[in-house]
């Protein structure tokens, strides 16, 4: 994008990583080309060192096939623009993503604070990985209120997710950033749910935002992607070592599907969560239905919060039922146009039965033994999700 008066996302998003006009043709296709390679090749040596002096600046630099050539580099611009950041760092998923933001900022002795409403592999994360580098992890309900007493001397990074997972707690980053600074601690945040579109946890305050990009970027369920945006120069440099030191790399053909993906953001996000608050009014009439966990939707918790952080929502929700474990599953297996299975910003909707194991460390979760179902609202007609609810309750039993 080379236009500096287009202020609008949506343009952006349009316009960056397009394909370069050919010099002796004038001709260029709109869709930059998946540029697949493992070797780089230069003009002569002194091209080639440039290049390394860029890299060892910290710049994107076209080096190795590992780090990608111009399909990679439109990709991480995207980030950069969704995000509001300086630079951007490609992983193979979201959960590569986490792993590359921790082991890029923390050390043996280092301890971080986990919000109890991450998501929930960073535990098996902190059980296989980080507790044998002598990195110790403590998990607290991400109120400032509940931080201060967790605060040690060793404590490095404050590390949540907002909204959170499974129940979409919203939380105060600006009030977490201005506790983060207070005690010399990093903020990283995973903002998949937001995806830099309709939430920036970097103009908030935080300093390392985290994206699973096989969600809402990509929007087609057909690719794993992650991605680390920062803006501190000195984190920059420690990103750029560590994902260099680390392998990553993405197929270009992941990037250029994430690139066509991402074009249709703006409409699709927007859809979803135009379906789903639709979805939250046909729920809330519901005598079997307890609580609705959906920051938009008005009768939810974090909605103050949501209205003052973010700029629009998505198609995630959870149901609180008052349904035994066993009526429960039947309501799942009941649903036609909901596909089960464990992630969602694609164009289908989903739907994932909780276990309570995984609920019972969030704070958030007052509902005892009620069953909770997650739903992903797709972009199918919100009238056919409802009659499929419908049908499902009325099959479950109770």
């Amino acid at each position: 994008m080379t236009n500096p008066t287009v202020n609008n996302l949506d343009t952006r998003l349009q316009h960056t990583g397009l394909a370069s006009f050919d010099p002796d043709t004038g001709a260029a296709p709109v869709a930059l080309p998946s540029m697949r390679t493992s070797t780089i090749r230069f003009r002569d040596l002194d091209a080639l060192d440039k290049a390394l002096a860029n890299r060892a600046k910290g710049e994107r630099a076209i080096v190795y096939g590992r780090g990608g050539m111009d399909t990679h580099g439109a990709l991480e611009q995207v980030f950069c623009d969704l995000e509001g950041a300086q630079r951007a760092f490609l992983a193979s998923s979201g959960l590569a993503a986490i792993t590359l933001a921790l082991l890029a900022t923390l050390k043996t002795g280092d301890h971080v604070i986990v919000a109890d409403c991450a998501y929930g592999p960073v535990r098996i994360m902190d059980q296989s990985l980080l507790s044998r580098l002598g990195i110790q992890v403590t998990y607290c309900r991400a109120r400032v209120e509940d931080l201060a007493s967790q605060v040690q001397e060793n404590t490095r990074m404050l590390y949540v997710e907002s909204p959170g997972s499974l129940l979409f707690e919203m939380l105060d980053i600006p009030a977490l950033a201005a506790f983060s600074k207070q005690h010399n601690l990093l903020l990283a945040t995973d903002n998949t749910w937001g995806s830099g579109y309709v939430y920036r946890p970097l103009d908030l305050g935080a300093d390392i935002s985290v994206v699973a990009g096989t969600k809402y970027v990509a929007g087609h369920s057909d690719l794993m992607l992650g991605a680390v945006m920062v803006n501190d120069e000195e984190l920059i440099t420690r990103m750029h070592q560590t994902h260099y030191a680390m392998g990553y790399s993405i197929s270009a053909d992941d990037a250029w599907l994430a690139l066509r993906g991402v074009r249709t953001l703006p409409i699709r996000m927007k859809q979803s969560a135009e379906n789903a608050l639709q979805v939250c009014q046909f729920l809330a009439t519901r005598q079997e239905v307890a609580r609705i966990y959906h920051p938009a939707w008005p009768d939810d918790e974090g909605y103050a919060l949501w209205q003052r952080d973010c700029t629009g929502s998505n198609g995630m929700l959870a149901a609180e039922l008052t349904l035994s474990s066993v009526a429960a599953r039947r309501f799942v297996n009941a649903l036609q146009l909901f596909s089960i299975g464990f992630s969602w910003g694609g164009f289908e909707s989903l739907v994932q039965l909780v276990d309570h194991k995984t609920l019972q460390p969030h704070g958030y979760w007052q509902g005892g033994d009620n069953a909770v179902v997650r739903l992903h609202i797709g972009l199918e007609s919100p009238a056919d999700l409802i009659a499929d609810i419908t049908q499902a309750l009325e099959a479950c039993g109770e």
